[in-house]
């Protein structure tokens, strides 16, 4: 009997340790950091820090003829418009006279002068901006700045308080699976905090070309735009912008380190001045990787080299593959892109590629973006067994297709049906800049080529596509 009492005793012993244990929140080592902890007990410390540099932003607009006003939607791939914007009410079909439109968000305190960072869209052609601290004092805000590609504004209150600003966080330390907390004003209901994690990083969503979001399942509503999302430290590691207009549970934010360049240009100058390369530019495809002999995200392709621009005047030329910028490697376009943009106008840049297998280094000296810049008849000739029907490039058939005027190559005019080049997947309208990595400029140039080839033998041709830039196509002779 005595023996059964000891086990009772035991497992009644074990039982009540395993349900302390179970009451107690996971967290890693006390070595580490506490931001690295793994199940938050609660975020109302955080919440009691952050709050304060949190504020209300309401605007007032003056809507011209009614109709469709303040609908902001960021484009789907597919033609469809999937993400909306946390603006106010949406009127489609207004009044014919004139009208006051109202609208809410977010944004947050950044110093002391009183400078609150928030989205384009929320104060988008506002006549009056209010804003409402955590304390429910208002004041009347002026614009600073805004820019409309990364849909980030500036503005500014004169408050007689100390403010509290926020702290500046490091977007490019976060992980996916770290938790944030999101704090505005969703439907106007001031300083809510909703919490959840980093779901993914890098994120297009189709806003524009400067596209790289947080996405994160803290819940974000309409009026959480401008708003911070924080870190377990309490620092902003983004800017609550976008979500999907038919879902539950995805917000899109704008990282931090993207934002502080645009933030201190506005601060500055009320403006951003973009840095321009002057090149047409494509991601890698692995077909195009492998004809380069090159890793798949090994950098960048440059598709054209604009004249006179920057990177013509430092030597660099269509083909080559631009892998680092200022010593920081580069696999998209999108990150070029970034990075470029983000350079301040003037500055001398190193542009390193990849040209005939052999690395570059150039130093170019980067202009300031126009975003206004930038944007065949002859018979055609059957070019032997292949079933394709070339014509000479003219500048008339570079404005029917799409190209640049002084593109170099030979133009597919058209295909016999069932020949090799269509069941190899060459289209009409595609501009042959090489074969078998040799530059084509003229059909005879490319006949010359063609005779290179035996039968059986393969032929690799190096196209440019209307709308889709470089491909690769294996064609067996």
């Amino acid at each position: 009997m005595n023996q059964i009492s000891k086990i009772i005793k035991h497992m009644s012993l074990c039982l009540i340790i395993g349900l302390f244990v179970a009451a107690t929140p996971l967290t890693v080592s006390a070595t580490q950091d506490t931001a690295t902890i793994m199940v938050p007990a609660n975020f109302s410390e955080l919440a009691k820090v952050a709050k304060p540099s949190v504020v209300n932003i309401r605007t007032v607009s003056t809507v011209k003829g009614g109709g469709r006003v303040f609908r902001h939607f960021f484009g789907g791939p597919q033609g469809k418009n999937p993400f909306e914007e946390f603006g106010g009410p949406h009127m489609e079909n207004g009044p014919s006279k004139d009208f006051k439109q109202r609208s809410l968000g977010s944004g947050f305190i950044i110093d002391k002068e009183g400078y609150i960072v928030t989205n384009n869209h929320v104060v988008e052609n506002a006549d009056e901006i209010t804003v409402k601290l955590a304390d429910d004092k208002e004041y009347d805000a002026s614009l600073v700045g805004r820019d409309a590609k990364t849909d980030l504004a500036l503005i500014k209150i004169e408050a007689s308080d100390e403010l509290i600003p926020i702290k500046m966080g490091d977007s490019e330390k976060s992980d996916v699976g770290d938790w944030v907390v999101a704090i505005g004003s969703p439907f106007g209901l001031e300083q809510t905090v909703t919490a959840g994690i980093v779901s993914a990083k890098g994120r297009t969503i189709g806003a524009g070309q400067y596209d790289d979001f947080i996405q994160t399942d803290a819940s974000i509503n309409p009026g959480n735009s401008g708003g911070p999302l924080i870190n377990m430290a309490g620092e902003v590691i983004g800017i609550n912008t976008a979500i999907v207009a038919s879902g539950q549970g995805i917000g899109f934010a704008i990282p931090i380190d993207l934002a502080k360049g645009i933030i201190a240009q506005l601060k500055t100058s009320g403006a951003v001045t973009r840095g321009w390369l002057g090149v047409g530019i494509q991601n890698l495809t692995p077909e195009l990787a492998q004809y380069y002999q090159l890793e798949e995200n090994e950098g960048v392709l440059v598709t054209q080299v604009f004249k006179d621009d920057p990177a013509e005047k430092s030597g660099i030329r269509a083909n080559d593959i631009i892998i680092a910028v200022d010593g920081k490697l580069v696999s998209s376009v999108r990150e070029l892109s970034g990075v470029i943009a983000n350079t301040r106008v003037g500055k001398r840049t190193a542009v390193t590629f990849m040209r005939d297998g052999k690395k570059k280094t150039v130093y170019v000296e980067l202009a300031k973006r126009d975003d206004d810049v930038r944007k065949v008849k002859s018979e055609p000739e059957e070019s032997g067994d292949l079933g394709i029907e070339l014509v000479e490039f003219t500048s008339e058939y570079a404005k029917q297709f799409g190209y640049e005027e002084d593109e170099a190559g030979v133009l597919v005019g058209g295909l016999v049906p069932g020949g090799k080049a269509e069941k190899g997947e060459v289209k009409r309208g595609d501009l042959i800049k090489e074969v078998n990595h040799v530059k084509i400029d003229s059909i005879k140039e490319f006949k010359s080529e063609l005779k290179k080839v035996d039968e059986g033998e393969t032929l690799n041709f190096l196209i440019r596509r209307p709308r889709v830039g470089f491909v690769v196509i294996t064609i067996e002779r």
